[in-house]
């Protein structure tokens, strides 16, 4: 099963290159998967010689919404499994099988002192900047969007008023149609909360983890079970994709993936 593992990245230009022949795929795929994926490609493309993978990532709903709008891809990787099932219930698709999961992480500065324990006093106070995905375009902010609400619900007494709070001063920084581009070959997450743009980002446990690989000041923190959020990742093979697409969803569902 694949370790989803990577950055988000904006739409990427290949998409925009010539055709693909009937020995390449044209994967689109959740930015997070980009390390993983780029993995099982090459994998993929030594196991099966004479035939290529064509990567392209992005935030899940965006990418599903280019789909949609005509442009090509053979298979679709998601953050979620919503955005593949919506490609079934419009025919463009006949089935969307999951095949990796992921959890919520919190991505910290290091003189946020940032615990698992302190973890939702810090992110209710208001001098503390709290950075997500943008939701709805990326799954990864309807992720930390559904936290926000297991805080009010795990404690409604003690948290009332904590779901609208958070969604309020949520700073969506990433994922969305107008985010700017993050820096090339580097962790988006990373270079904001080391920029100051955020004191702590909500973002899947492996972007976190590539971040801190980055820049080793910054602090990764679990999230705690009772209000964590889990990710199931869904794939599909669109309708009229050639052979090849079927081969390379094998694989990636495979021992090898």
């Amino acid at each position: 099963m694949v370790a989803a593992a990577a950055m988000v990245l904006g739409p990427a230009a290949a998409a925009q290159q010539a055709p693909a022949g009937a020995d390449e795929v044209v994967v689109f795929a959740a930015g997070s998967l980009r390390a993983a994926l780029t993995d099982v490609a090459a994998s993929y493309e030594r196991a099966a010689p004479g035939r290529k993978v064509r990567l392209v990532f992005g935030a899940s709903g965006l990418l599903a919404e280019r789909i949609r709008n005509g442009e090509r891809a053979d298979v679709f990787a998601s953050a979620n499994m919503e955005h593949p099932q919506s490609l079934v219930a419009a025919g463009r698709a006949e089935r969307a099988q999951p095949f990796a999961r992921n959890a919520l992480c919190a991505l910290a500065a290091p003189q946020l002192a940032l615990t698992s324990d302190t973890l939702v006093n810090r992110l209710l106070d208001p001098a503390v900047k709290v950075g997500t995905s943008t939701p709805k375009a990326d799954p990864s902010g309807d992720y930390a969007f559904e936290m926000f609400a297991r805080i009010e619900q795990a404690e409604p007494a003690a948290r009332r008023g904590a779901r609208a709070a958070l969604e309020a001063k949520a700073l969506q920084l990433t994922g969305g149609p107008n985010s700017p581009p993050p820096p090339p070959d580097r962790s988006v997450y990373g270079a904001l909360v080391a920029g100051g743009q955020a004191d702590v980002f909500i973002t899947y446990c492996t972007n976190a983890s590539q971040a801190v690989k980055e820049q080793p000041a910054l602090k990764m923190v679990d999230i705690p079970a009772a209000i964590n959020v889990g990710a199931n990742y869904g794939v599909v093979r669109l309708n009229g994709a050639p052979a090849a697409a079927d081969s390379f969803v094998a694989h990636l569902l495979g021992t090898e993936g």
